[in-house]
């Protein structure tokens, strides 16, 4: 058995979100190496420490489709365009000084 970081157990098709990042995706795969725990997401093909994952309830799970027809919310990348946008916002020239 597999458990999350508040003890909930985890299961292959199960959504988590991994605390650290906000990254969701599905479990696709699971394993325990040396007495750790490890869930593998579709969305990143990585493994993550199942004690860093929540696992997450239907009302948790708000789907919205994008045009790529991925189901899956990627925080990081919606994280990265809203700096994107702070960032082209400071390199414009509007504040530029009096003379």
């Amino acid at each position: 058995m597999v458990f999350d970081a508040r003890g909930k157990e985890l299961a292959v098709g199960n959504h988590v979100r991994y605390v650290d990042t906000g990254t969701i995706g599905e479990i696709v795969d699971l394993k325990t190496e040396n007495g750790i725990d490890w869930v593998n997401l579709k969305k990143t093909g990585l493994w993550y420490r199942s004690n860093l994952v929540e696992l997450l309830d239907e009302k948790d799970l708000k789907k919205q489709s994008f045009d790529d027809g991925d189901d899956e919310i990627d925080i990081e990348a919606l994280k990265e365009k809203a700096l994107d946008l702070e960032n082209i916002e400071l390199d414009s020239n509007v504040a530029e000084g009096g003379g």
